[in-house]
Parts: structure tokens; sequence; C-alpha cells
């Protein structure tokens, strides 16, 4: 996958930051909220929001976190904090918010469900988490979300990390996400570490969950979108599109508008 020039990334970055900047201003709020995850996607995130020299809160929001989350996420807000003085951070450990919640839930089902169920519930309690920070400090809840996972296979939780005010980079592709992150000078240790949504308190990976890595899905989501249809694929490219056909149809309920239910106009 071919990364975007210096010049580009560069012009790139200049519209985020005075997109966000505008937006923020004419809903009359003092700057973002930000989850901070120990990914790429948060850390560039939170680096454009902070960029535009409003109130930038990056918000820990551990539960039963895997320590290698925990400390990049930590020393991508350390660097952040010195290179710009609008950042604040706090930590919101959600751990016995989520214990008390598993206690007072029947678990009685297959089990896949229920842990499913339950990564899913660790994001909206951090949904929550987020716009009660946005609401005691005037903030945006700025969201993380990426074009491949956004409106490609829409890996992300409903009302969860879905649920954001405005998405800075929801147009980037994961490999634009990452060049942005390398001009933006995130810490190393998050370009290099394998992405992972942390849901299950463990070590597994996007990819370990999706079936595919993200430069995979990225060619598929564009392979798609030219409506190309070749005898020349490898097994494994033609699997890595199956992969994405069917996530991206299983989860159209996100990426979609909520059905409404339209009353005829007799009936009123």
């Amino acid at each position: 996958m071919t990364k975007k020039s210096t010049l580009q990334v560069e012009k790139v970055n200049t519209h985020i930051v005075n997109w966000l900047k505008t937006y923020a201003e004419n809903a009359k709020v003092q700057g973002f909220v930000v989850g901070i995850s120990g990914g790429v996607d948060s850390a560039v995130t939170s680096t454009l929001c902070a960029q535009t020299g409003l109130t930038t809160l990056c918000v820990e929001m551990p539960i039963h976190q895997a320590p290698s989350h925990v400390s990049r996420g930590r020393e991508h807000i350390e660097q952040l904090k010195k290179r710009f003085p609008n950042v604040k951070n706090i930590e919101a450990d959600l751990t016995s918010v989520f214990e008390d919640f598993k206690k007072i839930v029947p678990n009685n089902f297959e089990i896949d469900k229920v842990n499913l169920s339950l990564a899913n519930s660790r994001a909206r309690l951090r949904m929550t988490t987020l716009y009660y920070f946005a609401g005691v400090h005037s903030l945006l809840v700025a969201g993380t979300g990426n074009k491949v996972e956004d409106f490609g296979v829409g890996f992300y939780t409903k009302y969860g990390d879905g649920g954001v005010d405005l998405s800075p980079i929801a147009d980037l592709m994961k490999s634009e996400v990452y060049s942005l992150g390398e001009f933006l000078k995130i810490p190393t240790s998050i370009l290099v570490a394998s992405p992972t949504d942390g849901l299950f308190g463990d070590e597994r990976t996007d990819e370990d969950q999706l079936g595919a890595s993200y430069d995979e899905l990225e060619w598929a989501m564009l392979e798609d979108e030219k409506e190309k249809k070749s005898e020349n694929y490898t097994e494994r490219e033609k699997k890595v599109i199956q992969i994405y056909k069917r996530l991206n149809a299983i989860n159209q309920h996100k990426m979609n508008e909520i059905p409404v239910c339209l009353i005829p106009e007799e009936f009123k």
C-alpha cells in the first residue's frame, strides 16, 4: 500500500485541524474529549485535537486492561502534554463498574455470545464515561474510527466507540492514519504495535478477530469499490474478499441510519 507524500499528509493534517476548530467554535464548546487506548487511532485523533489549541482532555478508562495497552497510552499522553499546554488527562478506572454490571446480568447463555456482549458492554461503559466528561467540561466527544472500521467492515461497537459527536479520521484508510501518525510523531511503541480493540482484557489483535489484516481489508475495500470481478485473484485474496464482504454485509446496521417506521399520512 502506497503511503501519502509528506506534502499531502501535511495538507491533510492542516485540513482536519481547521475542520475540528471550526466545528468546535460553531458549536460553542471548549474543546474535545478523547478516549485513549494505546492504539494509533486514538493517538492520532488526540494529537489532531491538541493542535487546535482548544482544551483536549485525554481519558484513560481501563477495564482489566493489558499492561502493554496501558503503558502505550500513558506514554502518548505524557508526550502530548509536553508538546501542547492545552492537553489535560484523567483516568477513570471502570473495572469495578464492569464487575458490578456482570453481577447483575444473567450469564446462562452461550459463552461466546456472553463474552462478545460483555466486550461490547465495556465499550458502552466507556462511551457513557466520555459523555460525562464532555458534559461537565463543555467538550465534544471525538471519535477515533478510521474508514476501514467505520465504513468497510463495521468493526466497532454500536453506541460504544461508535457513539461520538464528530469523526476526524473516519475518511482516512488505516494506512493513511499510520502515515499521519508518523508525521505527527506519535510514540514509536504505538506505531509498531499490533492493532487491538482491547475489549477482551487479553492480547488478541484486531486481525485475530477479523481474520485479515488492515492492509488486506483496505485492499478488499478498494477492490469492492471498483466493483471489479477478476479471475486473477490469489486464493488468499479471494479469502480476504469473502471476509470483507461478509463483515460489510452483517454490519450494515451500524453504518446505515437508524430505520424509522414512517406512518402513512392517511393514518394521522
